[in-house]
């Protein structure tokens, strides 16, 4: 074979691999845009089955994420936020629309589902904290989804939602660096504040760290604020008396049970205004390690 038929065969396979690498690229995009297409469907399907029944609900979660502060990723996560008094309701209203459902953890989380699409019914945090209430609807946000008319969580309750996530595997710390420094000056800060309550550190860690992340942006943060929380840092003083009580878990479900378990601190999770009980704890910590297994064979 002389030169010039070489260099023409080679020419020719360079193009029959493009072409193969084209097909490829282009079935994968059709593959993702049918799997899209599935998944909106699924859960405009889900959302429609709620409204006919009459089941108030709020979209959080990465989708609202997007929505304030333009931070997009792919998640098959669909959050759905309900009243506590209407998991049951919209748990039955899925089930006649043949959804297969369950409570998977009865102090803040119930699941639905169909095929491998799911949703998730939240009306409270996993720490027991952060209850769904009245005021959540009524700072909603209005917004159309999937052609239907829908409301978004505030983002001052996403805010205080996320800000207790601090699994070793989990922070959402960057979430809500994001929503600050997207919509900082548009946020109820005093209400933002009253929701934490006495766990005011936590936020106060929250605005510490948007500062380091974004040390031109610090100031957006209203000074009237950051005095008042400072200051009640200044004052705050060591809880008296021969009882200690870890706060942890209520940041991190794994992290702290060296501490509750074997160290002697009380678990914070049992206080009164933290919804769960013994049972709901040992629920909650059985299920790690299924879910540390799950993550390893995705």
């Amino acid at each position: 074979m002389d030169v010039s038929s070489a260099r023409k065969g080679c020419g020719h396979a360079r193009v029959i691999g493009f072409d193969y690498v084209m097909m490829v690229m282009t079935a994968k995009r059709a593959a993702r845009a049918k799997a899209k297409d599935k998944r909106d469907d699924f859960r405009r399907k889900s959302m429609a089955a709620l409204q006919d029944a009459n089941v108030p609900f709020l979209i959080g979660g990465s989708y609202v994420v997007e929505a304030y502060a333009g931070v997009s990723r792919r998640s098959k996560d669909f959050d759905l936020y309900v009243r506590p008094h209407h998991v049951d309701a919209a748990i039955e209203a899925l089930a006649r629309a043949g959804y297969k459902t369950e409570k998977t953890f009865p102090h803040w989380l119930a699941k639905a589902g169909r095929g491998r699409e799911y949703i998730d019914l939240i009306f409270r945090a996993g720490n027991g904290l952060c209850e769904v209430d009245d005021s959540w609807f009524e700072r909603a946000r209005d917004d159309e989804l999937l052609g239907l008319e829908v409301k978004l969580c505030a983002p001052e309750e996403m805010i205080w939602m996320k800000g207790y996530i601090m699994e070793r595997e989990r922070f959402d710390g960057g979430d809500i660096a994001h929503i600050l420094q997207s919509c900082a000056e548009k946020l109820d800060w005093r209400h933002l504040v009253h929701r934490f309550g006495p766990d005011w550190r936590v936020l106060l860690s929250h605005l510490v760290l948007f500062g380091y992340i974004y040390p031109s942006e610090h100031g957006r943060i209203p000074a009237a604020i950051m005095d008042d929380l400072i200051s009640r840092l200044r004052k705050d003083a060591p809880i008296a008396g021969p009882e200690r009580v870890c706060r942890g878990t209520l940041l991190s479900r794994k992290q702290y049970l060296l501490d509750v378990q074997e160290r002697g601190f009380r678990d914070a999770r049992l206080e009164d205004r933290v919804h769960m009980d013994d049972k709901d704890i040992a629920h909650w910590t059985r299920a790690i390690a299924k879910e540390e297994k799950a993550r390893r064979t995705e």
